[in-house]
């Protein structure tokens, strides 16, 4: 089954220095049916506007990655870690067992666009812990980039849970293919440009739960950026 879910049907979060797109219940958005998929839990799209940012706030059993499309993020804990996460850049903060942070767009003249996503961990009370890597743009063209995952493999974030996360760089008439294992969903997100996935379209900010499919075929009807998360249902 794919069910399609159109960028103006995310939730949305807008003040003066945030404009915010929610894929799932977040903040004040709630929709009892987009609370989660699998151990997806939130899947907001960013847009910091310059000199601006997230206060120090807390969080608590939650591994949360942060990639950097455009721009630039400034991140701060509560054990000691200080970065700037740059475009095509990805990080990950292990909250556990709590942690404090605050995130902020340190340049004066340029908005910062990001993906934030909060993955639900498969143990309560880690050991708050953080990493980023720079991904290779090449590793993705016309192909799926692993990203993210429950292996520890160099240049790729560990997630502390049975996910994997693609990203992929589609150039206009190419294909690919994704094979699903039994017991598994996809949650795809395209970030930009428009494609087809087994006959639906989906066009930029658009994106799709699939579940009890076993092959996705991937059609870029454009150039197209897309992000994929293979998890357990």
């Amino acid at each position: 089954m794919i069910k399609i879910i159109k960028s103006n049907q995310r939730g949305r979060t807008k003040i003066d220095w945030l404009n915010s797109y929610h894929s799932f219940s977040f903040s004040e958005y709630f929709d009892r049916d987009r609370m989660h998929f699998g151990q997806l839990r939130v899947l907001n799209e960013d847009f910091v506007e310059p000199s601006s940012g997230f206060p120090t706030h807390p969080h608590k059993n939650m591994d949360i990655i942060t990639y950097v499309l455009s721009g630039a993020l400034e991140h701060r804990d509560s054990t000691g870690t200080h970065s700037v996460i740059n475009a095509g850049d990805m990080q990950k903060m292990t909250a556990g067992s709590g942690v404090f942070h605050s995130e902020f767009n340190p340049s004066q003249i340029e908005d910062v666009h990001l993906f934030q996503i909060w993955i639900m961990p498969d143990q309560a009370d880690l050991t708050p812990s953080y990493e980023q890597i720079t991904l290779d743009k090449n590793e993705r063209k016309n192909k799926l980039q692993l990203v993210a995952s429950n292996t520890k493999i160099e240049q790729k974030i560990f997630i502390s849970q049975n996910v994997n996360l693609y990203l992929a760089d589609l150039e206009k008439g190419k294909e690919l293919i994704f094979q699903l294992e039994s017991g598994r969903g996809v949650f795809l997100q395209t970030i930009s440009g428009e494609l087809l996935i087994n006959g639906f379209q989906l066009t930029r900010g658009d994106a799709a739960e699939i579940t009890g499919e076993s092959e996705l075929r991937f059609s870029a009807t454009d150039e197209t950026e897309l992000m994929l998360f293979d998890v357990k249902i």
